[in-house]
């Protein structure tokens, strides 16, 4: 089997752009946030629904898949402006090939410690399950693509047992936090995928978010189970072409690096897989394993976090003081 290679697009606007990805005959996947109206009130940019209009511009491409833009939106905005309601509603709008999941992305950027990572698991499970439902509710659910998210391969793998129910032959699950992460070592790109293939449902598949062309050949090992990547990284190097000449970075200069791009990409799907040695398994190391206090605290978060997962807490209502008084009554319970 070969990858899939999917071009990212920054918009759906008439133009270069579009013109280039039919006459390519590419799959395309677009973000929600570039169908997004956004209006000016009191000095704050606030969101103000999606503009579906634009979706008419999508004649003629192959297929078009959907993402939520989890982690652009939290990198400038601290989180997701629409609701999932408002999101799904979106996202049976359109024909779309794929819809993803609602996600937590789990990047360094935006999670800087452990505690932090698996609070955005446990908040992309119960997403998982919520977005899951309302798919079927809209008759869209044969295009739902699942999320999972992580930090460790075994991250992973929980998000993958926690959603196992909505994981039919013939479905695509999507991985997300992959965009930064590198090809190599026990949290690499491929520890990630090669422990996914061993767990992965019979039928069921993987897209790999943001995966740049270079891992390609590390990935084709594996590509029984991968599905797909996409990207945009074309979208920086036309950045870096248009500062170093002093012109404008126009849709026609991104479309050419878009169409270089492709190309160099389907070269390298064809390519000899390269296969990396085994690496020793890495095991984190359990917070709080010598301090009662922060084991209470990690405790805490452990039975806050099952909470969310199984729908019982809103996500959004968690607060440092509240697991603070939780992880309070587990200490005081272990002290008495």
């Amino acid at each position: 089997m070969t990858i899939e290679i999917i071009l990212g697009l920054p918009h759906l606007a008439d133009g270069a752009l579009l013109a280039t990805a039919r006459r390519l005959q590419a799959p395309v996947l677009i973000s929600a946030n570039c169908l997004s109206r956004w209006r000016k009130a009191d000095g704050w940019r606030e969101w103000a629904g999606w503009r579906t209009a634009t979706l008419d511009n999508a004649h003629g491409l192959v297929s078009l898949d959907l993402d939520s833009a989890g982690y652009s939106m939290m990198v400038r905005y601290g989180g997701l402006p629409w609701s999932i309601a408002d999101y799904m509603a979106l996202a049976a709008s359109y024909p779309f090939r794929r819809v993803s999941s609602i996600d937590y992305c789990c990047e360094d950027g935006v999670a800087s410690h452990r505690e932090e990572v698996l609070d955005r698991i446990s908040r992309t499970i119960a997403t998982n399950h919520e977005c899951f439902a309302r798919a079927g509710d809209l008759g869209i659910r044969d295009r739902f693509m699942p999320v999972l998210q992580g930090r460790t391969p075994d991250d992973y793998v929980r998000c993958l047992e926690a959603i196992e129910g909505m994981l039919l032959p013939g479905t695509v699950v999507g991985i997300g936090s992959m965009c930064r992460r590198v090809i190599h070592g026990p949290e690499g790109l491929v520890a990630v995928v090669k422990r996914l293939s061993r767990v992965l449902p019979v039928g069921v598949r993987a897209h790999a978010f943001g995966v740049k062309g270079d891992a390609l050949p590390y990935l084709a090992p594996f590509s029984r189970w991968i599905a797909s990547i996409d990207s945009q990284a074309f979208g920086v190097a036309a950045r870096r072409d248009a500062l170093r000449r002093g012109v404008a970075k126009s849709d026609r200069l991104v479309a050419s690096h878009m169409e270089q791009w492709y190309q160099r990409q389907c070269g390298r799907a064809l390519a000899p897989p390269v296969t990396l040695p085994e690496a020793a398994d890495h095991q984190a190391r359990s917070l709080g394993d010598d301090d009662p206090w922060e084991r209470a605290i990690a405790d805490a978060r452990a039975q806050i976090r099952e909470l969310i997962e199984t729908g019982e807490l809103d996500h959004d209502q968690i607060t440092a003081n509240w697991v603070e008084s939780w992880a309070a009554d587990l200490f005081h319970q272990r002290a008495a």
